[in-house]
């Protein structure tokens, strides 16, 4: 799908491409990283694409191009895309009610104060709309990481959209609606499980299982064969281990074998954070988002929607670290707002960082993230198996090594 060129042919000085390799190393050798691989690409060609170490230590088996990586978060952005087809179709306008395609929505209140038999909650002040869910603008939250009452309540009632072997969907949607809401939908930033909402949501709109939607509307258009809820045949094997990261090493957290959640029946397809993909795969997705929607013969969305999801729809042109609550990552969200389903770059001044204002991007509970720069033609994708993604401040050094390998 993608040429591999020199560097130097598309702007990019490959000996200081190079200073990513031992970068990668130094994580690996040190105990960080089991493994970890990198690409690229520029204007639509690979400049750089290596990796280090192991997908599974254990038996040894080295990182490579077509491992299988958990790819968590860098789920949302695929179905964000997927959502944003209905949307050009005019099934669904984004300022429209959630409770127009689920009503079990329709009277969620609002968290005041108190907590169980105290608790005070509050109507909803206008409605809980589409535009929301897509910029975690919500009110909703994980339960799993907020420590509020409302967390407390998700935590008590089961409701975990990680639960993809024993759950469905349709259910855990329709039990979330029965907890208040942390915050007024449009008043404050909170990462969240609003994008498995909206795979309900699509879900409903489409009258398809989440997973079948994927597939016709992304995968299938752009040839992404390994991308999806379950591992396929021939993936185990292929299928990388995952981590946590304990006191500066590795603690395993799930191997990479037939009990993994993957490798068994998926009935939950969480679009917060379901998906299994490859390198290759997702540098399909990504760059046909940096091409405006289209890649090779295939388009999955117009060019002026792929504007509108990439432009900042945060109220009041606000950045997150203005409107929100702080986030599971490395990153600072100074300077950063929130499209649909991408995070968008304000002014890289304000989030002291190498990168250009429209930027786009997100990231994965694993460590895995990838950035568009629309300015410099740039993707970039890392991908690595360790848990959580603020363990290491990978992706502002990443960036870092990127950008100063730009020459023209």
């Amino acid at each position: 799908m993608f040429d591999r060129v020199e560097p130097e042919s598309i702007g990019l000085s490959g000996s200081r491409l190079q200073r990513i390799s031992p970068w990668m190393a130094n994580y690996v050798e040190s105990g960080k990283l089991p493994g970890c691989l990198a690409a690229v690409l520029r204007r639509g060609k690979i400049a750089y694409l290596d990796g280090h170490g192991m997908a599974d230590p254990e038996t040894e088996k080295p990182i490579a191009e077509d491992t299988v990586f958990r790819i968590y978060s860098m789920t949302k952005p695929i179905v964000s895309a997927a959502a944003m087809t209905f949307f050009e179709e005019g099934r669904f306008q984004l300022d429209d009610p959630v409770a127009r395609f689920l009503p079990e929505f329709a009277d969620t209140p609002v968290w005041v104060e108190g907590e169980d038999a105290t608790m005070r909650t509050e109507p909803v002040a206008d409605s809980l709309k589409i535009w929301h869910l897509m910029t975690h603008t919500s009110g909703l939250v994980y339960g799993a990481r907020n420590d509020s009452p409302v967390g407390a309540m998700c935590r008590a009632n089961g409701i975990d959209f990680s639960r993809r072997n024993d759950r469905s969907l349709a259910t855990t949607v329709s039990e979330l609606a029965k907890i208040p809401l942390r915050w007024q939908p449009g008043t404050r930033w909170e990462y969240s499980v609003a994008t498995d909402v909206l795979g309900r949501l699509v879900e409903v709109v489409a009258d398809q299982p989440l997973d079948e939607v994927l597939k016709e509307r992304i995968f299938d258009p752009l040839g992404m064969a390994e991308t999806g809820f379950q591992l396929q045949d021939g993936q185990l094997s292929r299928f990388a281990a995952l981590f946590n990261a304990k006191d500066g090493g590795l603690e395993l957290a799930e191997r990479p074998d037939e009990n993994a959640s993957a490798a068994r029946k998926v009935t939950l397809f969480s679009g917060g954070g379901g998906l299994v993909s490859t390198m290759g795969d997702y540098l399909k997705f990504a760059e046909a988002v940096r091409r405006k929607g289209a890649l090779g013969d295939a388009r999955i969305l117009g060019r002026r929607t792929v504007e509108l999801m990439t432009m900042n729809h945060l109220p009041g042109n606000s950045d997150m670290a203005g409107m929100g609550t702080p986030v599971h990552s490395e990153t600072s969200y100074e300077g950063i707002g929130f499209g649909l389903g991408f995070s968008v770059v304000l002014d890289p001044a304000t989030a002291k960082a190498a990168c250009s204002t429209g930027e786009h991007a997100w990231g994965g509970a694993a460590s895995t993230a990838f950035w568009i720069d629309p300015v410099e033609d740039v993707v970039v994708v890392f991908m690595t198996q360790v848990l959580p993604s603020s363990s290491y401040p990978i992706r502002r050094e990443l960036r870092s090594l990127v950008y100063q390998a730009i020459i023209d």
